[in-house]
């Protein structure tokens, strides 16, 4: 009787514990990178929310004055939904010069870096600063 040499078969397929390891960190940095940026580019998407809430409110306002017959206004008087939790209030010191649309971003998540960088310009449009979450469009009816 012989005895046959065992052979391990040095051709199999499949990954090493170390091929696997570098795999799952690369991954791993990837994703330190990737889901920072997402939240951030998340959160100002709540900016352009209140952003786009004002200037349809605005919208709305300059088309409710199209309207011959239309001499005041009054916030009832407009239908205007809001993107999420975000509400719209009406002022005008002089309806006849100007009407000022705020804006408050109810969701509470838009960046103090966005809201600093956009303060309220000389036209009266623009985030208020602070821990405010109130952005600010005039409509100038001169």
């Amino acid at each position: 009787m012989t005895l046959k040499k065992l052979t391990l078969n040095r051709n199999q397929k499949g990954f090493t514990l170390i091929e696997l390891m570098i795999v799952i960190a690369i991954i791993g940095i990837l994703a330190a990178i990737a889901i920072p940026n997402f939240i951030a580019y998340r959160n100002k998407s709540f900016c352009s929310a209140a952003e786009s809430d004002a200037n349809a409110v605005a919208a709305a306002v300059a088309d409710y004055f199209s309207i011959p017959t239309h001499t005041g206004i009054a916030t009832a008087d407009l239908s205007i939904t809001g993107t999420g939790d975000n509400t719209w209030v009406l002022a005008a010191a002089n309806p006849n010069t100007a009407i000022t649309i705020t804006v408050t971003d109810g969701s509470q998540r838009c960046p103090t870096e966005y809201k600093t960088a956009n303060p309220i310009n000389s036209k009266g449009d623009g985030w208020s600063g602070g821990a405010l979450h109130t952005y600010q469009k005039v409509l100038s009816l001169d």
